[in-house]
This record gives structure tokens, sequence and C-alpha cells, in this order.
């Protein structure tokens, strides 16, 4: 698993993570690797040019997991 997702201090889904990369907010990015292209492929390059260390996990599944939640995520992110 991922410990480091099992805080408060995280933001879960493609809309929040966004937010908070505009915001200048985010320590780290989780990404699925089975998320579909259209919905992680702006928060990675995003990731790149504000130089924010882009994670991958192996599904959606699992990244729904480690953040403790009952649904699939695309990506998720820890908060500064």
């Amino acid at each position: 698993m991922i410990p480091e997702l099992n805080t408060s201090n995280k933001v879960v889904g493609a809309k929040q993570v966004k937010g908070m990369l505009n915001k200048d907010k985010v320590k780290t990015v989780y990404v699925a690797r089975d998320a579909e292209g259209r919905v992680v492929d702006d928060i990675i390059r995003t990731c790149d040019q504000k130089q924010v260390q882009v994670i991958y996990v192996e599904s959606m599944r699992k990244l729904g997991e480690a953040c403790e939640i009952d649904v699939n995520a695309a990506s998720a992110a820890l908060l500064k």
C-alpha cells in the first residue's frame, strides 16, 4: 500500500488535484496507470511544468484503496 495517503492532508480525484495544483499546494501526485489519458494527461503535464513529483500506482482500484475510499481513483495528491 501507500502509507503516505493514509492522511487527511490529501485530495482525491482529477478535479480536486487540478485545483490544488493550480494553487501550488501540492507536494506529490499519484496517478493510476490504468486511468484514461483524457483524465490524467493534463495533470501530468502540469506536474512537469511545476516540477511536482508524480508517482504511478498499479491501478485505479489500488489508488482508491490507498486513499481509503470505496471507489476507484484516477489521481490523488498529497498537500504541502
